[in-house]
């Protein structure tokens, strides 16, 4: 009777669906080389401490290289029905060695293994990471150096405001990537903490030598205790916020990218292979790799509020809601690498309008602060020298000139300080004026790229 229940396909599949539910092997199975790793070491250290053999240590060392190779190579039988990757390695490791297999998980939990396995991936990720920033940043700093003589409109609200060097825009974005990076490292720091010895929640009953894995598995602290060891995931956090903030900085670079790319500004043309046509319009040059760049930024985000919503009515500690930090984490690595990579290709090949940009600069009332510090400087208050200037813009604006287009006479009917020198005043000078440390000029902007060589250059050293 039993077996003809177990046969009804509306029972048999709400049991699949049921069991398909908690599976987690098709994503967590990338974490194999950490898993293993951790566990070499773990069974090193059983064996260092007497608590397993040396020829069991042997054993399980030797089938767990076996089993990394045929995961590498594509000969490893996964098992969904044993849900993660843990306990499909365990099962294999079965199948090698028999019993001796079960030794391995002495002074063990998956708790504190599932925690280890992950603290390792986000160290090689931060890794990775904090090499494509840093790649970018020398990226930035060249194309700056190439293009420090092009002068540009800086913007606020979207509407032209004072001249600037286009090498001084970029160098912008290279500041906002060192703190990205800083973040990173923050957030490494603070994942390097050992959770392995926690076992599942209280601690275990043995002789461990937690500093021996600690050292072998390159963290720097152990953690202090083995409740927090196994419920916490703001480590997690940590990454999908310095994430979160990059994709942010990379996504308002990416907007600049598309509108300096409109027939509008035509400051720069995006390389070809990082352009697509239209499906109707023939003449259509679409920045859809910074389009999309800047679409992914939602998703990360996306990542970020879910861990937090999951972690923040857990009760201690380990709960099956931690199996959710995974996914989130690695769709949120795996698009920051793939938007950053494309940026790497995309940035060197792109070309600047020199002319355009000139004309863009040279148009509009750019000017328009300068000469309000012209007045301030023969000794008009500043509010007063800006209410001068404005009244001087609208004149210029309402007749359709710049400022090196209006006369001497009809300068002077805005204030009789005016002289022949305020043609001087263009966007060179204005730029050249900006000479404070931080500033736009020839000068400091030369400065900042070299202090940038030299900061790159210190941290590959």
């Amino acid at each position: 009777m039993s077996n003809n229940k177990n046969q009804n396909p509306v029972i048999k599949g709400l049991s699949d669906k049921v069991g398909d539910f908690t599976v987690s092997l098709h994503y967590d199975r990338r974490l194999f080389k950490q898993d293993i790793k951790g566990s070499i070491v773990h069974a090193s250290m059983l064996c260092k401490q007497k608590i397993i053999s040396l020829s069991d240590k042997d054993s399980i060392v030797e089938a767990l290289l076996e089993i990394e190779s045929e995961i590498e190579t594509g000969n490893f039988l996964w098992r969904p029905e044993l849900e993660d990757i843990h306990m499909n390695i365990e099962a294999r490791l079965h199948e090698k060695i028999g019993s001796v297999a079960g030794k391995l998980h002495t002074a063990r939990s998956r708790n504190d293994q599932v925690s280890l396995d992950m603290r390792m991936y986000v160290k090689d990720s931060i890794n990775i990471i904090i090499k494509q920033l840093t790649t970018l940043q020398r990226i930035l700093l060249d194309i700056a150096s190439q293009n420090n003589d092009v002068i540009i409109p800086g913007y606020t609200h979207l509407q032209k405001a004072q001249p600037v060097l286009f090498s001084h825009h970029l160098l912008a974005y290279f500041e906002m990537l060192t703190r990205d990076k800083t973040r990173f490292k923050e957030a490494y720091e603070r994942t390097d903490v050992l959770p392995l010895g926690s076992g599942a929640l209280a601690g275990l009953p043995y002789d461990l030598d937690r500093s021996y894995v600690a050292r072998e598995l390159g963290f720097s602290e152990i953690s202090q205790n083995s409740m927090d060891a196994v419920s916490d995931r703001d480590f997690v956090i940590d990454y999908l916020s310095a994430a979160s903030i990059c994709m942010m900085h990379i996504s308002r670079f990416s907007e600049e990218l598309i509108l300096w790319t409109t027939e509008e500004f035509s400051l720069i043309k995006l390389p070809a292979e990082y352009t697509t046509g239209s499906s109707i319009m023939p003449q259509k040059r679409n920045p859809d790799f910074a389009e999309i760049s800047r679409g992914k930024t939602g998703r990360v985000y996306g990542n970020l509020v879910s861990i937090l919503t999951v972690l923040k009515g857990l009760p201690m500690t380990y709960n099956r809601d931690l199996q959710e930090d995974k996914e989130g984490f690695f769709d949120s690595h795996d698009t920051l690498a793939a938007v950053l990579e494309v940026f790497l290709g995309m940035l060197p090949g792109i070309q600047v309008n020199s002319v355009k940009a000139r004309q863009a600069a040279e148009g509009g009332m750019v000017l328009a602060t300068d000469l309000a510090d012209y007045l301030v400087i023969k000794g008009v208050p500043f509010r007063e020298a800006h209410g001068i200037i404005s009244e001087l813009s609208d004149y210029a604006s309402t007749n359709h000139k710049l400022f090196s287009e209006i006369s001497l006479e009809e300068y002077r009917g805005f204030s009789m300080l005016f002289d022949e020198d305020v043609y001087e005043v263009s966007v060179e000078y204005s730029v050249n004026a900006r000479n404070t440390v931080g500033g736009t000029s020839f000068k400091m902007v030369q400065q900042a790229i070299k202090l940038g060589y030299q900061k790159l250059e210190k941290q590959d050293a």
